[in-house]
């Protein structure tokens, strides 16, 4: 065999050994593909650790919500007192509205339970114990179209009364979540605090919760019963498709990398064909 046939036929072998070559861009695509197939596996696990912290939840506000109303803490204890552990607890307490100090706090209700319901304000409205101290009560909610007749509390009932509500721990504000409107008095939050800078002289202290009432006669306003008690579920559903993600990744990776080992010259054997 001549010396140009044996480099012709080594030439030919050479160009169908598998590509071994390996660069920076596929390097790089091997390390994407696994780190999105670790990033898919903690957004998985994520998702079922919202899923039992959801449930958790749903187990709570059942359990609190269909006790008999128990006395609202006294004043003494509140600064000892854990907002997480007295949501969606029924109380009974009694004591003054304070009309004056009314502040509404802007809200959208997609789904009331009364007949009213859209963009409108939660009726916040201080409430003085009569054993000492402040519970902001969330008297109920107003459509937009009714805000000018309960800025000044509208028709709050006087004098001492009883009650029952429902504890709600307080909304935290964000970086989105604009400053009071201290001339209008409108709010954004339902935050004891936030909302207790209202106050010209507060007279107490402050419950770290606020309350919902009830609901009263169907049609009235302020239009109490809204404390939403169901929650959306869906923790479940999205874990597995992060899962479902996580599982496709790597075989995607195994492909291209099979890929990766095909022959040099087969789209020219190909194309001669």
């Amino acid at each position: 065999m001549s010396d140009s046939r044996r480099s012709e036929n080594a030439l030919t072998a050479d160009a169908r050994q598998p590509r071994s070559y390996w660069g920076f861009r596929q390097i790089s695509f091997v390390v994407l593909m696994a780190g999105l197939t670790a990033l898919f596996i903690a957004l998985g696990t994520w998702q079922v650790e919202r899923l039992a912290e959801k449930e958790a939840l749903i187990a709570a506000v059942e359990a609190r919500f269909d006790l008999e109303p128990q006395p609202f803490p006294a004043p003494g204890d509140w600064d000892a007192l854990d907002p997480e552990a007295l949501d969606y607890a029924r109380f009974e307490l009694t004591g003054t509205f304070d009309n004056t100090e009314t502040v509404l706090v802007f809200t959208n209700l997609p789904d009331p339970a009364g007949p009213y319901g859209g963009v409108g304000y939660w009726v916040m409205a201080p409430f003085s114990l009569e054993q000492g101290g402040i519970v902001w009560v969330n008297r109920g909610f107003i459509p937009d179209a009714a805000a000018a007749d309960f800025a000044d509390g509208g028709d709050a009932p006087e004098g001492q009364v009883t009650l029952e509500a429902i504890a709600r721990r307080p909304e935290q504000a964000n970086s989105f979540t604009p400053d009071p409107d201290f001339g209008e008095r409108r709010e954004w939050v339902r935050n004891p605090e936030r909302l207790s800078a209202f106050l010209d002289d507060a007279a107490g202290p402050i419950a770290p919760v606020t309350l919902d009432r009830i609901a009263r006669e169907p049609g009235e306003l302020p239009q109490g019963g809204e404390t939403q008690i169901t929650f959306p579920n869906r923790h479940l559903e999205y874990a597995g498709t992060w899962y479902l993600f996580a599982a496709i990744t790597p075989i995607m990776l195994g492909f291209w990398l099979w890929r990766q080992r095909r022959p040099r010259n087969l789209a020219h054997e190909e194309k001669d064909n």
